[in-house]
């Protein structure tokens, strides 16, 4: 497991973390507020407080993410939402289990092909009572999963041409399986926008690999 987090501001929206269960399983939570600054950043503690209070080794994703917003619905200041992608990981069978709440869809890598992980759900705090989709993914050795945040995909160049989703999954096709995937994306992120280039947006990576 590797992590990249770098906000627009002094402070940001995005999280992600990672919950430790007894069984050997663990959690982990990739999210991202609308907006930036201080009002992002006061809504992304609220929903970190949340999900910790919520996530339990025996409680399935879409359960979690379905509690997360009916928590977080009535307070969260108007205009304001949370994309959220929660999956709990079993590092012995390789069993990604997860739920999506409108976010970004990570991208598995395997073989040289990357594929997203589909999950419908709405973003947190936007209607109350909402369902979350579950699906399952079985990581074999060698193969791994990209998650990030708007913040990669709509970075733009001097010529304001957008990052993007195809570029994304082109990237991730590209190099070999023990590639630095992180790194890899941060080297080609710096040569699209260029030396001069202001961030617009945080970005969050997160990346998992099963080793051979």
């Amino acid at each position: 497991i590797t992590t990249y987090y770098q906000p627009a501001r002094e402070v940001g929206g995005d999280f992600y973390d990672f919950f430790p269960f007894a069984d050997g399983r663990i959690g982990l939570v990739v999210g991202d507020v609308s907006g930036k600054g201080v009002p992002a950043a006061l809504v992304m503690a609220s929903t970190h407080s949340i999900l910790h209070a919520i996530v339990k080794a025996d409680v399935a994703p879409g359960a979690v993410l379905e509690q997360a917003n009916n928590t977080l619905q009535p307070d969260i200041p108007p205009g304001m939402f949370v994309t959220c992608f929660y999956a709990i990981l079993d590092p012995q069978s390789g069993l990604l289990w997860y739920a999506n709440a409108g976010h970004d869809l990570p991208y598995r890598r395997a073989a040289g092909n990357a594929a997203e992980l589909q999950a419908r759900g709405m973003p947190l705090g936007l209607m109350p009572n909402m369902e979350y989709e579950e699906q399952q993914t079985l990581l074999q050795p060698g193969e791994g999963v990209v998650f990030y945040s708007d913040g990669l995909v709509e970075a733009h160049n001097p010529a304001r041409e957008m990052f993007g989703f195809p570029r994304v999954i082109r990237l991730l096709e590209e190099p070999p399986a023990n590639t630095d995937m992180i790194q890899f994306l941060r080297e080609q992120l710096q040569t699209f926008t260029g030396p001069n280039w202001v961030q617009e947006d945080d970005i969050t990576l997160v990346t998992l690999q099963r080793t051979p």
